[in-house]
């Protein structure tokens, strides 16, 4: 057996295209969707991840620029920023690259974007409201994890699922996504016992473990839907996931590769969750 292959790439392609549609009744509206992101600090990947987000709104039409400040920048310049943003009404979506230098509090900086435009749904109020079953923004990887296996028609009700990972970012929020479709939600890190155990028996694994290859086919139940989350760098310079791919893909049944999976479908649900912010501004939802 020869694992399907769930491809984020295609996926995002095709709802981009449909934003565009939504992006041009917005901006005739005199609501152009406009998504701000801060950058503190010259990290090279975070550099590249706010260039293609940047990139992936103006592709579509939509309003995007970034804001850089030097690593060593004193946090009350970036929080008097945010409060500006937050009362720019041609302002949507607010994002501040992750992780910050150390002068900062990471938590006291996410809590300063007004809930209406932390279209990262990292703000306490948004994390509140998915684990009540209400989600206003939903995190963008879980969110997008979810898109793919909607569109892979997997019907997570009464499915095992393991999320190895238990990060703010990804794990908390994608487990919550998981039990609110109706899926048993076991999440697995670093302290948990006999962690192949756990994953063994799952219908669904999502890794977000952070370490390449973790995840060996001798883990898997045969059949099991495969969701790799991790973005490693090899020594010899290329990426891979959490997952042993080539290995993993005799046993799974549907699995999602790095790169070309999840990662496309991070920065695309970020653009649907800006427009879904122009949209209530705009009184359309």
């Amino acid at each position: 057996m020869t694992a399907q292959i769930i491809d984020g790439k295609a996926l995002a392609e095709t709802l981009r295209q449909t934003f565009k549609a939504r992006v041009e009744a917005l901006t005739a509206r005199g609501q152009r969707p406009g998504l701000v992101v801060i950058l503190v600090g010259e990290d090279p990947a975070s550099q590249v991840y706010v260039r293609n987000k940047v990139n992936g709104c103006l592709a579509i039409g939509m309003h995007s620029e970034k804001i850089v400040y030097p690593a060593d920048i004193a946090p009350r310049v970036v929080l008097d920023k945010i409060a500006e943003l937050n009362a720019d009404p041609q302002v949507h979506g607010i994002l501040v690259q992750l992780p910050l230098p150390a002068q900062f509090d990471e938590q006291e900086i996410l809590e300063a974007i007004s809930p209406e435009k932390d279209v990262d749904g990292f703000h306490a109020e948004n994390v509140g409201a998915l684990l009540q079953g209400q989600p206003h923004f939903i995190p963008c990887t879980p969110y997008g994890v979810m898109k793919m296996l909607e569109a892979a028609g997997i019907d997570l009700t009464g499915k095992e699922a393991v999320v190895i990972g238990r990060s703010n970012i990804v794990g908390k929020p994608m487990a919550a996504l998981l039990i609110n479709a109706g899926a048993t939600v076991t999440v697995c890190h670093s302290k948990t016992r006999n962690l192949a155990e756990h994953v063994r028996r799952a219908d669904l694994v999502v890794a977000a473990v952070g370490r390449a290859k973790f995840v060996t086919p001798d883990m898997l139940k045969p059949g099991a839907v495969v969701i790799d989350v991790g973005i490693n760098r090899l020594p010899d310079g290329s990426l891979c996931g959490d997952v042993d791919f080539a290995a993993c893909q005799s046993v799974a049944g549907q699995i999602t590769p790095v790169p070309g999976g999840v990662g496309p479908m991070t920065i695309t649900m970020l653009l649907a969750n800006t427009i879904e912010a122009a949209e209530r501004k705009a009184g359309l939802r």
